[in-house]
């Protein structure tokens, strides 16, 4: 009796542990920790890729793979989107989904992504769109044209990913904003008095005294360039939480591009300025590029 009783013990035990294996997310998926210098800034900075479990057994038969570009928000990092996010094997699951190579480049904590006309070693623009894009491909098996090469960011990183497909059609087949910074003015920013002072003394250091801005920096804002994204004929995907400081910017650029007939996905979901939102709008965004990936 007391051996079967321990037989039927064990026998739980080992169910309960493979309904355990079967639920916990694997993470497949292998990490890179990369230095990426620049020889434009004079520094060295880094970037997390993400490399999908396909690609070290693809490599006999030199199999090459599409990057998602994704960047990080103002006063983040390269590594937030894998330190940040509650679910800590988002970005493994989604490279391994889509079979995707995932790049997460630094962009420093107020950059904008863009090249600072007043400070000589802040200059993202150039940086993203040359010295990482060159390293990536590279170091990687990637598809080195614009039709395997996407790119979308959070916050300043929306605000950037947008900025540089515009700027630079040539380099991407799509792009996307998740609750993106698209308008530099911040007459629209629905924040306290005190904050929106502290961000435009920021935008100071990298564009210059607002008040010595001939258009108040609006060449620099993303609600300025629909006409130039129907131009481009990109694949565009915004989405901005309705709580968010930041939705109406998110509403003008998607008026602008309704009004001149700029096909694109636009949606609002409930949430804020938050890991919540970005972690539940990035698989969204992927789906999206996964798409114009497989028409390409």
């Amino acid at each position: 009796m007391y051996i079967l009783k321990q037989s039927r013990y064990l026998i739980r035990q080992l169910l309960l542990f493979f309904s355990f294996l079967l639920t916990f997310p694997l993470q497949a998926a292998k990490v890179d920790s990369l230095d990426v210098p620049s020889a434009m800034m004079n520094k060295n900075l880094r970037a997390v890729v993400v490399l999908p479990d396909s690609y070290a057994t693809a490599g006999k038969n030199k199999t090459t793979y599409p990057v998602l570009y994704l960047l990080h928000g103002g006063f983040g990092h390269f590594n937030d989107w894998i330190t940040k996010t509650p679910d800590k094997t988002l970005i493994h699951r989604l490279a391994d989904q889509y079979n995707l190579i995932i790049v997460m480049p630094e962009g420093e904590v107020f950059s904008y992504y863009l090249d600072s006309p007043v400070i000589k070693d802040s200059q993202f623009e150039t940086y993203l769109t040359k010295e990482v894009i060159d390293k990536i491909d590279k170091t990687y098996r990637t598809i080195r044209t614009p039709k395997g090469r996407v790119i979308t960011g959070l916050s300043m990183g929306g605000y950037g990913a947008l900025y540089l497909a515009t700027r630079h059609p040539d380099l991407y087949c799509a792009a996307g904003s998740m609750s993106g910074a698209l308008n530099l003015d911040m007459n629209a920013w629905k924040l306290p008095p005190d904050a929106t002072k502290g961000i435009k003394a920021e935008f100071e250091k990298i564009l210059g005294p607002f008040s010595q801005s001939p258009d108040g920096w609006a060449a620099y804002s993303v609600v300025g360039m629909a006409d130039k994204m129907k131009t481009n004929g990109l694949k565009l995907v915004i989405d901005c939480g309705v709580d968010d400081f930041l939705i109406e910017p998110n509403r003008e650029l998607h008026r602008r591009l309704v009004f001149n007939q700029t096909p694109h996905d636009y949606s609002e979901r409930p949430g804020g300025h938050s890991w919540e939102f970005w972690q539940n709008a990035l698989p969204y965004q992927v789906l999206f590029f996964s798409k114009v990936l497989n028409e390409n």
